[in-house]
């Protein structure tokens, strides 16, 4: 039939297209090893026709003596040795660990909006916030910490430093047990909490816990919003680049607490419905000898900051509303400022880890853009061909959404992060780890895979890190995820009617 034969020749087409694709690929990104192994090959077979005089003969002509051979020995080793002290030195992960909140901190639905009504007496805010769960991507079983569970909220120093403690101290006691780790053992610490940053600071709250060293470099960062975790990762490296033989300890939360907000502004409403309790604790470390039982090497951390943007610098702020209830308002301009953000960040780690086709087809429209017709389309590159593995910080469905359309992602693609917000919601700057503690429990992670960790926060930045697996990681037990793995991946409707 005409029809059948015109979905034929369609079809026909795309599969030469895809194994044109796939040919030009492959030329590109082995070009210097089809042109080597040709000039190697025909050197090797010359030599070999030549006999033992003539060999001998050309080695003659050369007229090396011994303090030629010596100098030239000389120059390589003092070339190798300064290539060697001047690189940068290899980051492990060595492990990490997620906290998982206990069952009596769930938060169903039904639960948060009879809080919410016994709260509030405006049936406005109530009903909007009924719509933002019913849209959210959030599951049943998400957890707020004890405070919030008063009604009304107990949003006390106290209680404040409660919370702080449950969720470090856990996620800390979990790594130490599973990597063995000594607190005289940690060189360096890094903690980040955007939204309450008492004194003593956190990372004093942990020395004092952990009775770690004296002379620990220890840094608390706050107010850098849902990407601080890669901040704090940056951080870390960089002290690991200055420090030899060194173990850095990363912890990474959000204090929920503190924050609830008692007013009707719709905008600072969304995180009391989004935000939930969680932290995440990292072990990093420079040592070699920690590169047999490491899980990854950190390859790159890029860092965008949009903030000189009055727009970016305010869409994500905390502020008093007209009551004097002070919150967290979320811009409507917020998605668009998000994609602009990711733009410039990937237009700086596409080189770091593209292969040289997708580099070339870039250049090639950008050129073609610029010479020929400014109507062409801009070449988005393949970050699949990349990275194995994506994991978008879990802010929201509508995060996830505009990430995975931008990037042309698939469903399996973004479904760590997908399920990590249905599990667990938005638990800022520490989602990125449940997103990778959901990899590794489905199994999927494999010695050589490619991470690629993406981060947004207020001021408006956007973060990327890379990671490479070092060894096939076997399916933990005791995780975040280790009760409830096999019941994911989960169908998430569009609506969920309340």
């Amino acid at each position: 039939m005409p029809g059948a034969a015109a979905g034929g020749g369609g079809f026909s087409g795309s599969v030469k297209l895809k194994y044109v694709k796939l040919g030009y690929q492959y030329l590109v990104n082995h070009f210097l090893t089809l042109l080597l192994v040709p000039v190697m090959a025909a050197t090797a077979l010359e030599l070999a026709r030549m006999g033992p005089g003539e060999l001998l003969t050309l080695w003659r002509s050369l007229q090396l003596d011994l303090v030629h051979i010596l100098c030239s020995a000389f120059l390589v080793v003092f070339v190798g040795t300064v290539y060697f002290m001047s690189r940068p030195r290899p980051v492990y992960l060595v492990d990490y660990s997620c906290y998982k909140p206990p069952p009596s901190c769930r938060v169903p639905f039904a639960t948060f909006m009879e809080h919410t009504r016994l709260i509030t007496d405006d049936e406005k805010s109530v009903r909007f916030q009924t719509r933002i769960l019913e849209r959210s991507g959030l599951g049943e079983e998400t957890c707020l910490p004890p405070a919030n569970h008063y009604i009304p909220p107990n949003p006390s120093m106290e209680a404040s430093r409660a919370e702080a403690q449950l969720v470090i101290f856990s996620a800390i006691d979990d790594l130490v047990s599973r990597t063995g780790l000594k607190p005289k053992d940690i060189d360096i610490l890094v903690v980040n909490c955007s939204l309450f940053s008492p004194t003593p600071s956190l990372s004093a709250m942990i020395i004092n816990k952990y009775k770690l060293r004296s002379n620990i470099r220890s840094f608390n960062l706050s107010g850098m919003g849902c990407s601080a975790g890669l901040i704090s990762l940056d951080l870390a490296r960089d002290m690991l680049q200055v420090h030899p033989n060194s173990n850095a300890l990363v912890v990474s939360t959000e204090i929920i607490t503190p924050n609830f907000y008692w007013g009707t502004r719709r905008d600072m409403m969304l995180p009391n419905c989004l935000f939930r309790m969680g932290a995440a604790a990292i072990l990093l470390s420079n040592r070699r000898r920690e590169a047999r039982r490491a899980k990854y090497r950190l390859m790159h951390v890029v860092r965008t900051h949009k903030g000189a943007d009055d727009r970016a610098y305010r869409c994500v702020y905390e502020e008093e509303d007209e009551q004097g209830h002070s919150g967290i308002s979320l811009s409507k301009e917020l998605m668009a400022i998000a994609g602009d953000a990711l733009k410039s960040n990937i237009t700086t780690i596409g080189p770091l880890v593209l292969p040289m086709s997708e580099q070339l087809l870039f250049f090639f429209r950008l050129v073609g853009r610029k010479v020929i017709n400014k109507k062409w389309k801009p070449y988005i590159p393949d970050f699949k061909l990349a990275f194995e593995h994506f994991c978008i910080h879990a802010g929201g469905r509508a995060v996830i959404d505009e990430l995975q359309k931008n990037l042309d992602l698939s469903a399996r693609h973004v479904e760590a992060s997908r399920m990590t917000l249905h599990r667990f919601g938005n638990t800022s700057s520490s989602s990125l780890w449940y997103e990778l503690a959901y990899i590794e429990a489905k199994g999927r992670m494999r010695r050589g895979d490619r991470v690629w960790q993406i981060g947004f926060g207020s001021g408006f930045k956007c973060n990327s890190a890379v990671w490479k697996c070092l060894r096939t990681v076997k399916t933990p037990t005791g995780g975040p995820w280790d009760d409830c793995a096999d019941r994911y991946p989960v169908d998430i409707p569009e609506v969920v009617k309340l």
